[in-house]
Protein backbone atom coordinates (compact mmCIF):
# COMPACT_ATOMS: atom_id res chain seq x y z
CA UNK A 1 0.00 0.00 0.00
CA UNK A 2 1.53 3.23 -1.03
CA UNK A 3 1.66 6.36 0.86
CA UNK A 4 -0.23 9.32 -1.02
CA UNK A 5 1.07 12.75 -0.52
CA UNK A 6 -0.71 15.73 0.53
CA UNK A 7 1.51 17.70 -2.60
CA UNK A 8 -0.57 15.65 -5.25
CA UNK A 9 -3.95 17.53 -4.51
CA UNK A 10 -3.11 20.60 -6.64
CA UNK A 11 -5.42 23.47 -6.80
CA UNK A 12 -8.03 22.76 -9.58
CA UNK A 13 -7.15 18.67 -9.85
CA UNK A 14 -5.07 15.98 -8.42
CA UNK A 15 -1.85 15.46 -10.67
CA UNK A 16 1.38 13.30 -10.12
CA UNK A 17 4.13 10.72 -11.42
CA UNK A 18 2.34 7.15 -12.07
CA UNK A 19 3.02 4.61 -10.49
CA UNK A 20 5.46 6.13 -7.71
CA UNK A 21 3.39 9.14 -6.42
CA UNK A 22 -0.39 7.74 -7.84
CA UNK A 23 -1.48 4.35 -8.39
CA UNK A 24 -4.22 1.97 -8.11
CA UNK A 25 -4.89 1.89 -4.69
CA UNK A 26 -4.34 5.71 -4.73
CA UNK A 27 -7.04 6.16 -7.38
CA UNK A 28 -9.23 3.93 -5.84
CA UNK A 29 -9.39 5.82 -1.72
CA UNK A 30 -9.81 9.14 -4.26
CA UNK A 31 -12.52 7.39 -5.94
CA UNK A 32 -14.51 6.69 -2.33
CA UNK A 33 -13.33 9.76 -0.79
CA UNK A 34 -15.23 11.37 -4.03
CA UNK A 35 -17.81 10.23 -3.50
CA UNK A 36 -18.02 11.00 0.72
CA UNK A 37 -17.57 14.49 -0.04
CA UNK A 38 -20.64 14.49 -2.52
CA UNK A 39 -23.03 12.72 -0.23
CA UNK A 40 -21.74 15.26 2.41
CA UNK A 41 -22.63 17.96 0.38
CA UNK A 42 -25.69 16.88 -1.10
CA UNK A 43 -28.84 18.76 -1.06
CA UNK A 44 -31.13 17.39 2.23
CA UNK A 45 -33.78 16.72 -0.52
CA UNK A 46 -31.59 13.93 -2.00
CA UNK A 47 -32.59 11.22 -0.04
CA UNK A 48 -30.61 8.12 0.53
CA UNK A 49 -30.30 7.19 -2.64
CA UNK A 50 -26.55 6.38 -3.66
CA UNK A 51 -25.07 9.24 -5.35
CA UNK A 52 -24.84 9.04 -9.59
CA UNK A 53 -21.41 9.74 -11.03
CA UNK A 54 -19.69 10.21 -14.94
CA UNK A 55 -16.82 8.67 -15.42
CA UNK A 56 -14.15 8.90 -18.50
CA UNK A 57 -10.50 8.98 -19.06
CA UNK A 58 -8.05 10.43 -21.34
CA UNK A 59 -5.54 7.98 -23.70
CA UNK A 60 -3.04 7.84 -20.93
CA UNK A 61 -1.42 4.01 -20.70
CA UNK A 62 -2.33 4.17 -16.93
CA UNK A 63 -5.84 5.24 -17.65
CA UNK A 64 -7.83 2.45 -18.01
CA UNK A 65 -6.23 0.68 -14.16
CA UNK A 66 -6.28 3.86 -12.86
CA UNK A 67 -10.17 4.75 -13.93
CA UNK A 68 -10.84 1.41 -13.01
CA UNK A 69 -9.97 1.29 -9.63
CA UNK A 70 -11.36 4.95 -9.07
CA UNK A 71 -14.73 3.58 -10.24
CA UNK A 72 -14.00 0.44 -7.86
CA UNK A 73 -13.78 2.85 -5.06
CA UNK A 74 -16.94 4.95 -5.93
CA UNK A 75 -19.10 2.15 -6.01
CA UNK A 76 -18.08 1.07 -2.95
CA UNK A 77 -18.99 4.32 -1.57
CA UNK A 78 -22.24 3.66 -2.66
CA UNK A 79 -22.29 5.73 -5.84
CA UNK A 80 -23.68 4.29 -9.02
CA UNK A 81 -21.09 4.68 -11.97
CA UNK A 82 -21.72 5.41 -15.83
CA UNK A 83 -18.47 4.85 -17.42
CA UNK A 84 -18.00 6.83 -20.52
CA UNK A 85 -14.71 5.16 -21.49
CA UNK A 86 -12.52 7.12 -23.10
CA UNK A 87 -13.11 10.52 -24.40
CA UNK A 88 -11.54 14.32 -23.93
CA UNK A 89 -12.31 16.20 -20.93
CA UNK A 90 -14.74 19.04 -21.84
CA UNK A 91 -17.33 15.91 -23.08
CA UNK A 92 -16.96 14.96 -19.45
CA UNK A 93 -18.58 18.11 -18.83
CA UNK A 94 -21.05 17.85 -21.42
CA UNK A 95 -22.28 14.04 -20.16
CA UNK A 96 -22.37 15.79 -16.56
CA UNK A 97 -24.73 18.28 -17.41
CA UNK A 98 -26.83 16.33 -19.95
CA UNK A 99 -27.29 13.43 -17.96
CA UNK A 100 -28.25 15.24 -14.72
CA UNK A 101 -25.22 13.83 -12.82
CA UNK A 102 -24.44 14.50 -9.04
CA UNK A 103 -20.58 14.59 -10.24
CA UNK A 104 -17.74 13.50 -12.29
CA UNK A 105 -14.35 12.66 -12.82
CA UNK A 106 -11.81 12.63 -15.83
CA UNK A 107 -8.65 10.56 -15.53
CA UNK A 108 -6.05 12.30 -17.31
CA UNK A 109 -2.67 14.64 -16.77
CA UNK A 110 -3.81 16.96 -18.99
CA UNK A 111 -0.50 18.20 -21.10
CA UNK A 112 1.73 16.72 -18.83
CA UNK A 113 4.39 13.95 -20.24
CA UNK A 114 3.67 10.12 -20.24
CA UNK A 115 5.01 9.28 -16.88
CA UNK A 116 1.84 11.68 -15.54
CA UNK A 117 -1.83 11.09 -14.75
CA UNK A 118 -4.22 12.49 -12.48
CA UNK A 119 -7.93 13.47 -11.66
CA UNK A 120 -9.56 16.31 -12.64
CA UNK A 121 -13.23 16.12 -10.44
CA UNK A 122 -16.28 18.21 -10.79
CA UNK A 123 -19.84 18.32 -9.38
CA UNK A 124 -23.45 19.03 -10.69
CA UNK A 125 -23.39 21.13 -13.27
CA UNK A 126 -19.97 20.51 -14.02
CA UNK A 127 -18.94 23.08 -11.69
CA UNK A 128 -15.28 22.14 -10.40
CA UNK A 129 -13.80 21.49 -7.58
CA UNK A 130 -10.68 23.39 -6.04
CA UNK A 131 -8.24 23.41 -3.34
CA UNK A 132 -10.90 25.63 -1.80
CA UNK A 133 -13.82 24.10 -2.38
CA UNK A 134 -13.53 20.17 -2.40
CA UNK A 135 -10.13 19.01 -2.99
CA UNK A 136 -8.75 20.20 -0.13
CA UNK A 137 -11.11 17.90 2.15
CA UNK A 138 -10.70 15.05 -0.48
CA UNK A 139 -7.04 15.24 0.51
CA UNK A 140 -7.51 15.28 3.86
CA UNK A 141 -9.75 12.20 4.05
CA UNK A 142 -7.07 10.46 1.51
CA UNK A 143 -4.07 11.26 3.60
CA UNK A 144 -4.94 10.92 7.13
CA UNK A 145 -7.24 7.71 6.20
CA UNK A 146 -10.40 9.46 7.91
CA UNK A 147 -12.86 8.43 4.59
CA UNK A 148 -16.24 7.56 6.58
CA UNK A 149 -17.60 4.04 6.10
CA UNK A 150 -20.03 3.63 2.94
CA UNK A 151 -23.81 4.34 3.68
CA UNK A 152 -25.24 2.56 0.79
CA UNK A 153 -24.96 -0.78 -0.47
CA UNK A 154 -22.21 -0.86 -3.64
CA UNK A 155 -23.01 0.90 -6.51
CA UNK A 156 -24.19 -0.37 -10.04
CA UNK A 157 -22.08 0.51 -13.12
CA UNK A 158 -23.45 0.76 -16.98
CA UNK A 159 -21.83 2.76 -19.04
CA UNK A 160 -22.79 5.24 -22.24
CA UNK A 161 -21.56 6.68 -25.31
CA UNK A 162 -22.31 10.66 -25.82
CA UNK A 163 -19.67 11.71 -28.65
CA UNK A 164 -22.45 12.27 -31.68
CA UNK A 165 -24.68 14.37 -29.34
CA UNK A 166 -21.09 16.16 -27.97
CA UNK A 167 -20.31 17.29 -31.52
CA UNK A 168 -24.09 18.13 -32.67
CA UNK A 169 -23.68 20.67 -29.85
CA UNK A 170 -20.05 22.14 -30.61
CA UNK A 171 -21.08 22.47 -34.73
CA UNK A 172 -24.20 24.32 -33.02
CA UNK A 173 -21.97 27.57 -32.02
CA UNK A 174 -21.25 28.34 -35.29
CA UNK A 175 -23.43 27.95 -39.08
CA UNK A 176 -20.91 25.64 -41.39
CA UNK A 177 -22.16 27.09 -44.67
CA UNK A 178 -20.50 30.32 -43.90
CA UNK A 179 -16.80 28.32 -43.84
CA UNK A 180 -14.66 28.79 -45.82
CA UNK A 181 -12.77 26.25 -47.52
CA UNK A 182 -9.55 27.55 -45.73
CA UNK A 183 -6.02 25.49 -45.38
CA UNK A 184 -5.74 24.05 -42.27
CA UNK A 185 -2.86 22.45 -40.33
CA UNK A 186 -4.43 19.80 -37.15
CA UNK A 187 -2.21 18.41 -34.77
CA UNK A 188 -3.95 16.22 -32.52
CA UNK A 189 -0.85 15.79 -30.53
CA UNK A 190 -1.75 11.62 -30.23
CA UNK A 191 -4.33 13.03 -27.58
CA UNK A 192 -8.01 13.44 -27.08
CA UNK A 193 -8.40 15.57 -30.09
CA UNK A 194 -7.71 12.47 -32.18
CA UNK A 195 -11.02 11.14 -31.68
CA UNK A 196 -13.40 14.31 -31.60
CA UNK A 197 -11.12 16.81 -34.62
CA UNK A 198 -12.45 14.24 -37.70
CA UNK A 199 -16.12 13.85 -37.25
CA UNK A 200 -15.73 18.07 -36.47
CA UNK A 201 -13.94 18.71 -39.06
CA UNK A 202 -15.13 15.77 -41.73
CA UNK A 203 -18.29 18.72 -41.60
CA UNK A 204 -16.09 21.89 -43.05
CA UNK A 205 -15.15 22.37 -46.30
CA UNK A 206 -11.54 23.14 -45.06
CA UNK A 207 -8.85 21.32 -46.94
CA UNK A 208 -7.11 19.93 -43.43
CA UNK A 209 -3.66 18.27 -42.98
CA UNK A 210 -3.67 15.70 -39.54
CA UNK A 211 -0.94 15.59 -37.92
CA UNK A 212 -0.55 12.82 -34.96
CA UNK A 213 -4.29 11.80 -34.97
CA UNK A 214 -3.45 8.05 -34.14
CA UNK A 215 -4.24 8.30 -30.10
CA UNK A 216 -1.22 6.81 -28.36
CA UNK A 217 -0.73 7.42 -24.72
CA UNK A 218 2.99 7.15 -25.67
CA UNK A 219 3.30 10.43 -27.46
CA UNK A 220 5.76 8.55 -29.75
CA UNK A 221 5.92 12.25 -31.71
CA UNK A 222 5.71 14.91 -29.37
CA UNK A 223 4.12 15.43 -26.11
CA UNK A 224 0.74 16.82 -26.26
CA UNK A 225 1.54 20.14 -24.61
CA UNK A 226 1.43 23.29 -27.14
CA UNK A 227 2.80 25.45 -25.37
CA UNK A 228 6.35 24.32 -25.38
CA UNK A 229 7.65 25.02 -28.43
CA UNK A 230 9.34 22.17 -29.31
CA UNK A 231 6.17 20.09 -28.96
CA UNK A 232 5.16 22.82 -31.95
CA UNK A 233 7.87 21.51 -34.27
CA UNK A 234 5.86 19.83 -36.61
CA UNK A 235 2.92 21.87 -37.06
CA UNK A 236 4.58 25.11 -37.62
CA UNK A 237 6.58 23.11 -39.96
CA UNK A 238 3.61 21.72 -41.49
CA UNK A 239 1.84 25.07 -41.85
CA UNK A 240 5.18 26.97 -43.73
CA UNK A 241 5.68 24.19 -46.03
CA UNK A 242 1.41 23.77 -46.85
CA UNK A 243 1.35 27.65 -47.29
CA UNK A 244 -1.72 27.17 -44.24
CA UNK A 245 -3.95 29.81 -43.41
CA UNK A 246 -4.05 28.45 -39.86
CA UNK A 247 -2.77 26.09 -37.52
CA UNK A 248 -4.74 24.51 -34.23
CA UNK A 249 -3.48 21.94 -32.19
CA UNK A 250 -4.57 20.43 -28.70
CA UNK A 251 -3.14 19.74 -25.32
CA UNK A 252 -3.56 15.90 -24.23
CA UNK A 253 -7.00 15.51 -23.11
CA UNK A 254 -8.41 18.29 -25.55
CA UNK A 255 -9.91 21.05 -23.43
CA UNK A 256 -7.63 23.48 -24.78
CA UNK A 257 -6.49 24.48 -28.02
CA UNK A 258 -3.81 26.29 -29.66
CA UNK A 259 -2.87 28.40 -32.86
CA UNK A 260 -0.47 29.38 -35.35
CA UNK A 261 -0.90 31.52 -37.73
CA UNK A 262 0.31 31.37 -41.88
CA UNK A 263 3.70 33.07 -40.98
CA UNK A 264 4.32 29.59 -38.33
CA UNK A 265 3.94 32.17 -35.39
CA UNK A 266 2.46 31.39 -32.17
CA UNK A 267 -0.52 33.17 -30.99
CA UNK A 268 -0.89 34.25 -27.16
CA UNK A 269 -3.99 33.58 -25.64
CA UNK A 270 -4.86 36.79 -25.26
CA UNK A 271 -5.18 37.49 -28.60
CA UNK A 272 -7.19 34.48 -29.02
CA UNK A 273 -9.70 35.84 -26.16
CA UNK A 274 -9.70 39.25 -28.06
CA UNK A 275 -10.79 37.86 -31.10
CA UNK A 276 -12.90 35.25 -29.85
CA UNK A 277 -15.09 37.79 -27.60
CA UNK A 278 -15.33 39.65 -31.24
CA UNK A 279 -16.76 37.09 -32.71
CA UNK A 280 -19.08 36.89 -29.92
CA UNK A 281 -19.86 40.17 -29.55
CA UNK A 282 -20.72 40.72 -33.64
CA UNK A 283 -23.63 37.87 -33.61
CA UNK A 284 -24.87 38.98 -29.30
CA UNK A 285 -23.60 43.13 -28.77
CA UNK A 286 -24.17 44.76 -24.88
CA UNK A 287 -22.87 40.71 -23.46
CA UNK A 288 -20.63 40.76 -20.78
CA UNK A 289 -16.84 39.17 -21.63
CA UNK A 290 -14.60 37.65 -18.40
CA UNK A 291 -10.92 37.89 -19.21
CA UNK A 292 -8.27 37.42 -16.64
CA UNK A 293 -6.03 39.54 -14.50
CA UNK A 294 -2.82 38.95 -16.93
CA UNK A 295 -4.29 39.23 -20.17
CA UNK A 296 -3.69 42.00 -22.81
CA UNK A 297 -5.39 45.45 -22.89
CA UNK A 298 -6.84 44.08 -26.61
CA UNK A 299 -9.22 41.67 -24.46
CA UNK A 300 -11.04 45.19 -22.85
CA UNK A 301 -10.23 47.21 -26.10
CA UNK A 302 -11.94 44.86 -28.33
CA UNK A 303 -15.13 44.43 -26.59
CA UNK A 304 -15.13 47.92 -25.71
CA UNK A 305 -15.29 48.57 -29.34
CA UNK A 306 -18.06 46.09 -29.88
CA UNK A 307 -20.29 47.30 -27.33
CA UNK A 308 -19.69 44.66 -24.70
CA UNK A 309 -18.28 45.03 -20.94
CA UNK A 310 -15.23 43.82 -20.35
CA UNK A 311 -14.72 42.19 -16.13
CA UNK A 312 -11.17 41.26 -15.32
CA UNK A 313 -10.83 38.35 -12.99
CA UNK A 314 -8.76 35.94 -10.81
CA UNK A 315 -6.86 33.63 -12.77
CA UNK A 316 -8.22 29.95 -12.48
CA UNK A 317 -11.18 28.12 -13.84
CA UNK A 318 -12.86 27.89 -11.03
CA UNK A 319 -12.93 31.29 -10.38
CA UNK A 320 -13.55 32.34 -13.82
CA UNK A 321 -16.72 29.52 -14.47
CA UNK A 322 -18.15 30.97 -10.77
CA UNK A 323 -17.53 34.80 -12.49
CA UNK A 324 -19.91 34.06 -15.66
CA UNK A 325 -22.38 32.24 -13.89
CA UNK A 326 -22.57 35.67 -11.58
CA UNK A 327 -22.77 38.42 -14.45
CA UNK A 328 -24.48 35.81 -17.24
CA UNK A 329 -21.11 36.28 -18.91
CA UNK A 330 -21.20 34.93 -22.63
CA UNK A 331 -17.89 33.79 -22.56
CA UNK A 332 -15.05 34.10 -20.64
CA UNK A 333 -10.98 32.85 -21.63
CA UNK A 334 -7.32 33.35 -19.93
CA UNK A 335 -4.53 33.02 -21.29
CA UNK A 336 -3.77 29.93 -20.92
CA UNK A 337 -5.90 29.14 -23.97
CA UNK A 338 -8.71 28.03 -21.53
CA UNK A 339 -12.10 29.28 -22.98
CA UNK A 340 -15.25 29.31 -21.65
CA UNK A 341 -18.83 29.41 -22.65
CA UNK A 342 -22.21 30.06 -20.98
CA UNK A 343 -24.09 28.16 -23.58
CA UNK A 344 -21.69 25.27 -23.15
CA UNK A 345 -22.81 24.86 -19.03
CA UNK A 346 -20.18 28.10 -18.66
CA UNK A 347 -17.32 25.24 -18.83
CA UNK A 348 -14.56 25.19 -21.13
CA UNK A 349 -14.46 23.49 -24.25
CA UNK A 350 -11.07 22.67 -26.99
CA UNK A 351 -13.32 22.41 -30.01
CA UNK A 352 -15.78 25.62 -30.32
CA UNK A 353 -12.97 27.95 -30.34
CA UNK A 354 -11.31 26.50 -33.58
CA UNK A 355 -15.01 26.33 -34.97
CA UNK A 356 -15.37 29.92 -33.76
CA UNK A 357 -12.13 31.31 -35.29
CA UNK A 358 -12.49 29.76 -38.56
CA UNK A 359 -15.71 31.38 -38.72
CA UNK A 360 -14.52 35.02 -37.99
CA UNK A 361 -11.83 34.48 -40.91
CA UNK A 362 -14.73 33.52 -43.46
CA UNK A 363 -16.75 36.29 -42.10
CA UNK A 364 -13.95 39.12 -42.69
CA UNK A 365 -12.55 37.08 -45.40
CA UNK A 366 -8.96 37.64 -43.58
CA UNK A 367 -6.63 34.68 -42.75
CA UNK A 368 -5.65 34.62 -39.05
CA UNK A 369 -2.21 36.42 -39.33
CA UNK A 370 -4.36 39.13 -41.14
CA UNK A 371 -6.97 39.73 -38.39
CA UNK A 372 -4.29 39.66 -35.64
CA UNK A 373 -2.04 42.51 -37.49
CA UNK A 374 -4.24 45.65 -36.04
CA UNK A 375 -3.11 43.72 -32.16
CA UNK A 376 0.39 43.10 -33.23
CA UNK A 377 0.81 46.72 -34.51
CA UNK A 378 -0.83 48.01 -31.04
CA UNK A 379 -0.17 45.85 -27.93
CA UNK A 380 3.25 44.19 -27.13
CA UNK A 381 3.52 41.48 -24.59
CA UNK A 382 5.83 39.95 -22.67
CA UNK A 383 4.58 36.30 -22.33
CA UNK A 384 4.33 34.72 -19.17
CA UNK A 385 8.01 34.85 -16.90
CA UNK A 386 8.66 32.49 -14.23
CA UNK A 387 11.30 33.29 -11.61
CA UNK A 388 12.25 30.66 -8.85
CA UNK A 389 12.35 32.12 -5.41
CA UNK A 390 15.00 30.51 -2.74
CA UNK A 391 12.05 29.65 -0.94
CA UNK A 392 7.84 30.57 0.06
CA UNK A 393 8.97 33.23 1.90
CA UNK A 394 10.57 35.59 -0.51
CA UNK A 395 7.10 35.66 -1.89
CA UNK A 396 5.29 38.13 -0.38
CA UNK A 397 7.77 40.39 0.21
CA UNK A 398 8.56 40.49 -3.05
CA UNK A 399 5.17 41.97 -4.02
CA UNK A 400 5.28 44.30 -1.51
CA UNK A 401 8.60 45.30 -2.92
CA UNK A 402 6.44 46.46 -6.08
CA UNK A 403 3.64 47.78 -4.70
CA UNK A 404 5.99 50.43 -3.25
CA UNK A 405 8.19 51.02 -6.38
CA UNK A 406 4.77 51.09 -8.09
CA UNK A 407 2.46 53.07 -5.96
CA UNK A 408 1.61 55.70 -8.05
CA UNK A 409 -0.08 53.55 -10.49
CA UNK A 410 -3.47 52.27 -10.43
CA UNK A 411 -3.10 49.41 -8.34
CA UNK A 412 -4.96 46.37 -7.44
CA UNK A 413 -5.04 43.24 -5.98
CA UNK A 414 -7.46 40.32 -7.26
CA UNK A 415 -4.64 38.33 -7.96
CA UNK A 416 -0.73 38.81 -6.91
CA UNK A 417 0.14 42.54 -7.41
CA UNK A 418 -1.36 44.58 -10.88
CA UNK A 419 -0.28 47.82 -11.87
CA UNK A 420 -1.60 50.28 -14.73
CA UNK A 421 -0.26 53.26 -16.59
CA UNK A 422 -1.24 55.40 -19.24
CA UNK A 423 0.90 52.92 -21.85
CA UNK A 424 1.60 50.18 -19.79
CA UNK A 425 0.76 47.47 -17.03
CA UNK A 426 1.80 44.11 -15.59
CA UNK A 427 0.36 41.61 -12.92
CA UNK A 428 2.79 39.62 -11.07
CA UNK A 429 1.46 36.23 -9.43
CA UNK A 430 2.96 33.89 -7.02
CA UNK A 431 2.18 29.75 -7.97
CA UNK A 432 -0.23 28.32 -6.27
CA UNK A 433 1.95 25.44 -5.40
CA UNK A 434 5.79 26.36 -5.56
CA UNK A 435 7.84 29.12 -4.32
CA UNK A 436 7.49 31.06 -8.04
CA UNK A 437 6.66 34.12 -9.28
CA UNK A 438 4.85 34.92 -13.05
CA UNK A 439 4.91 38.10 -14.57
CA UNK A 440 2.78 38.96 -17.41
CA UNK A 441 3.85 42.69 -18.82
CA UNK A 442 2.52 44.31 -21.74
CA UNK A 443 3.26 48.13 -23.47
CA UNK A 444 2.50 50.10 -26.69
CA UNK A 445 6.06 49.70 -27.92
CA UNK A 446 8.32 46.92 -28.16
CA UNK A 447 10.96 49.22 -26.30
CA UNK A 448 9.38 50.67 -23.28
CA UNK A 449 7.60 46.81 -23.27
CA UNK A 450 11.39 45.75 -22.83
CA UNK A 451 12.42 48.29 -20.55
CA UNK A 452 9.83 47.75 -18.19
CA UNK A 453 10.06 43.91 -18.04
CA UNK A 454 13.64 44.14 -16.75
CA UNK A 455 13.07 46.61 -14.53
CA UNK A 456 10.48 44.73 -12.71
CA UNK A 457 11.93 41.56 -13.07
CA UNK A 458 14.98 42.92 -11.12
CA UNK A 459 12.73 43.90 -8.42
CA UNK A 460 11.46 40.18 -8.52
CA UNK A 461 14.85 38.59 -8.83
CA UNK A 462 17.03 40.83 -6.58
CA UNK A 463 19.36 39.11 -4.84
Amino acid sequence: MTMILPSIFKAYDVRAIYPTELNEDGAYKIGRAYVAYLDSTAPADRGSGATRIAVSRDMRVSSPSLAAAFIDGARVQGADVVDFGMMATDMLYFAVVRGQFEGGVQITASHNPKQYNGVKMVRREAFPLSGDAGIGEIRDMVTKDTIPAPTHAKGQITTDDIIDAYVDTVMSFIDPATITPFNVVLDAGCGMAGLVAPRLFDRLPCKTTRLCFDIDGTFPTHEANPLLEENRADITARVIADTADIGIAWDGDADRCFFIDGTGEFIAGDFITALLAEAFLLKSPKEQIIYDVRASYAVKDIVSNHGGTALMNKVGHAFIKRRMREENAIFGGEVTGHYYFRDYYYADNGFIPALLILELMSKKGKTLAELLQPLREKYFISGEINTKMAHMDLVQPRLDELAKKYADAHTYAIDGFSAEYPDWHFNVRASNTEPLLRLNLEALTPELMARRRDEVLSVIRRT
